[in-house]
């Protein structure tokens, strides 16, 4: 399968463009409030990955270490969002989730991560029909763990509005239906040419509203027609991000220099398309 020219898969690019402020610090805001369960039957993965939603702004995390003890929380409390680690002592994460998803709980219809060591094709199927709203191999990194919540939280939020509602992110507008971003510049309104895997990167980068999302989230749903993770695939999105920067800044000269390049690095392993609608 390819995914771009064969230049791409061979080339290392650097993007070393950084976002002025830490969107992550900024996902505080989005997590306030908020209340997590957590399955994972690891104390110390547990104990980490509680101090980092904690610090990051959940108000309340909730850790048990049996699937049986997690169908009685979700059962009682409603949560934000669920992270189960699959393999658990007595009832595993996955049959957890699918019981939960069987009720008429005030967390049955919440969104989950299920974190584990089972990583092959066949278990993440399994996981995702199983209930699963995201499949996270261990060992996840703290930037790729706080960006999977975030984007749960905002898919949420998306299903209280009609189904491909166009996104205007300052002069831009996006249509998910039509598939199509255009720039409006003094009344004018004008198409911006983009490839489809072009148009895939930058709806997913605006419709995360200037929140990161990680290179392997970029991956995992624009490059849909892989079937695995290559070792290369982190070179591949730098040579296509880098190529979409100068179509952009080509397409929109209008925006200046002080806006280009529209897509920004967040820390080591995270992009976001700045929100042109903030301050």
């Amino acid at each position: 399968m390819n995914a771009g020219t064969g230049d791409e898969r061979m080339t290392t690019v650097e993007i070393d463009t950084t976002a002025e402020t830490d969107p992550f610090a900024a996902l505080a805001e989005v997590f306030a409030g908020r209340r997590a369960l957590l399955l994972e039957d690891d104390p110390a993965l547990a104990d980490h990955v509680a101090d980092r939603l904690l610090k990051a702004g959940f108000e309340i995390v909730d850790r048990v270490d049996a699937g049986e003890a997690a169908l009685q929380m979700a059962g009682s409390h409603p949560y934000d969002v669920l992270i189960l680690d699959r393999m658990t002592n007595g009832l595993d994460g996955l049959e957890t989730l699918k019981r939960l998803r069987t009720t008429s709980g005030p967390s049955s219809d919440a969104p989950a991560l299920m974190l584990t060591a089972l990583t092959g094709e066949r278990q993440r199927v399994e996981g995702l029909l199983g209930g699963a709203d995201d499949y996270l191999s261990k060992p996840i990194g703290d930037e790729e763990l706080l960006a999977r919540v975030a984007s749960q939280l905002r898919r949420v939020a998306r299903r209280a509005r009609p189904a491909n509602t166009d996104l205007i992110n300052g002069p831009f507008r996006l249509s998910p239906g039509a598939r199509t971003l255009k720039l409006t510049v003094e009344g004018t309104e004008r198409l911006i040419d983009l490839s489809p895997l072009e148009f895939a990167i930058v709806s997913e980068l605006m419709t995360a509203r200037g929140q990161p999302v990680t290179k392997t989230m970029l991956w995992d749903r624009c490059w849909i027609e892989w079937t695995f993770l290559p070792d290369n695939f982190v070179n591949i999105i730098d040579a296509r991000i880098s190529a979409l920067r100068r179509r952009l800044k080509e397409q929109a000269p209008e925006l200046g220099e002080d806006l280009h390049p529209l897509i920004v690095s967040a820390r080591s392993q995270s992009l976001i398309f700045r929100d042109l609608d903030a301050g």
